[in-house]
């Protein structure tokens, strides 16, 4: 939407076949999974191909499947398919292929926006420079938070619940965080929007409940700032992904962590590499399986 000027909505597989949207004129419908063979996602592509078939021949529309496995039952399923091809995905819980998927959903944005003139090929360079560079950028990440990080996580020992904040493009780099903890290390953690959570989420802090505050210099990076102060003044400690050093910054979050500089469109490729090693260091102190996590399957069957 924000590159393109495609008006986009997002729905889960598993909604999608009991409550799809209204069909529409020229629509591409897009199904994301690692493996290719999630059920929900399976039977959410089929679904839409019932409907298209239904439908008036007006109504163009179109698949394409983002996975992992390029001869899965996704990629023959749909008219389309990008390979992420980041390899085998050991750990139940994705890291490398979430950021695979991160960087194939950027790439084809970007190539909507020039071929609709919302993007020139003179400004798009820079961003596809900005991409080339960041496998460097984060190494620098894990190098340089690898430590900070280990301490953030001691003091994770006895904590039951959790609460991530994104603004943004980075609203679902919170989500995505929230969901690396509960996954791996069974801690209650929820992502909320950094506006909403002030909406009566907020009542659930004190001192016991830890805040994770994504925060990347740009154009939300103020609206962030005062969210935090808010839990902060209800005694939340506060974890900051920042790439600021601005005096306000070490103000008010107790645990800083910095990533490299990056513009703000690009900044979920670092700022959700903090989130997954947290994610990681916590289990491993809590002697857990960080591959394996209990209940939860490779390829889900629901």
């Amino acid at each position: 939407e924000q590159l393109a000027g495609i008006p986009t909505r997002v729905r889960s597989a598993s909604e999608f076949v009991s409550a799809p949207f209204p069909l529409a004129r020229n629509t591409l419908t897009i199904a994301v999974t690692q493996s290719g063979e999630t059920a929900d996602t399976l039977a959410a592509i089929a679904a839409a191909k019932r409907r298209s078939s239904q439908a008036e021949g007006s109504l163009q529309s179109w698949l394409l499947g983002i996975t992992n496995q390029s001869e899965s039952s996704l990629a023959k399923a749909v008219d389309y398919t990008l390979p992420t091809l980041a390899g085998t995905e050991v750990g139940v819980a994705a890291t490398k292929t979430f950021m695979a998927q991160l960087v194939v959903f950027c790439c084809l944005a970007l190539e909507f926006a020039v071929r609709r003139q919302a993007l020139s090929p003179q400004q798009l360079a820079p961003t596809i420079a900005a991409l080339r560079s960041l496998p460097d950028q984060i190494e620098t990440t894990l190098q340089q938070q690898r430590e900070p990080i280990q301490t953030i996580a001691q003091t994770f020992a006895n904590v039951k619940d959790c609460i991530v904040l994104g603004r943004s493009i980075n609203h679902a780099i919170a989500l995505e965080g929230a969901l690396k903890l509960k996954e791996t290390t069974y801690i209650h953690a929820e992502g909320y929007a950094g506006g909403e959570f002030m909406h009566g989420p907020i009542a659930l802090l004190d001192a016991t409940v830890p805040v994770i505050a994504i925060a990347p210099a740009g154009s939300v990076h103020n609206s962030m700032l005062a969210n935090v102060q808010k839990a902060k003044a209800n005694g939340a400690p506060l974890i900051g992904i920042t790439t600021a050093t601005e005096p306000a910054d070490r103000t008010v979050f107790d645990q800083p962590l910095t990533v490299p500089a990056i513009d703000e469109l690009l900044s979920p490729f670092l700022t959700v590499v903090p989130l997954q090693l947290l994610a990681y260091t916590i289990a491993v102190q809590r002697g857990l399986d960080v591959d394996r996590p209990r209940n939860i399957t490779k390829t889900l069957s629901s």
